[in-house]
């Protein structure tokens, strides 16, 4: 187990570095901003920001929101007149 100046706890498993809690302060992610960027991308973890030792933020890779497939269809039926209303033969295309 190596512990950096960062307050960065990492494990090396076969040659990769997994983070279990990454910690940083303001003043050094201000400095390397884009690098700990790249980092949470490629790792998908988490990065807390911490004021003097507090947390303070949370930086972690954007997920899309889950939405239920229904609400891909609301609003689309335009009119609903007899929902009973048998089909016939004749409307089918496939059958043509």
């Amino acid at each position: 187990m190596v512990i950096d100046p960062g307050h960065q706890l990492r494990i090396l498993m076969f040659g990769k570095v997994s983070f279990m809690t990454n910690r940083v302060s303001k003043s050094q992610f201000k400095a390397r901003a884009l690098e700990f960027f790249r980092e949470i991308e490629a790792s998908g973890e988490p990065m807390i920001i911490t004021d003097h030792g507090e947390p303070k933020l949370e930086v972690r890779p954007y997920s899309r929101p889950k939405r239920d497939p229904r609400e891909f269809l609301r609003g689309t039926v335009i009119r609903y007149e007899d929902p009973f209303e048998p089909v016939g033969l004749e409307d089918w295309e496939a059958l043509k």
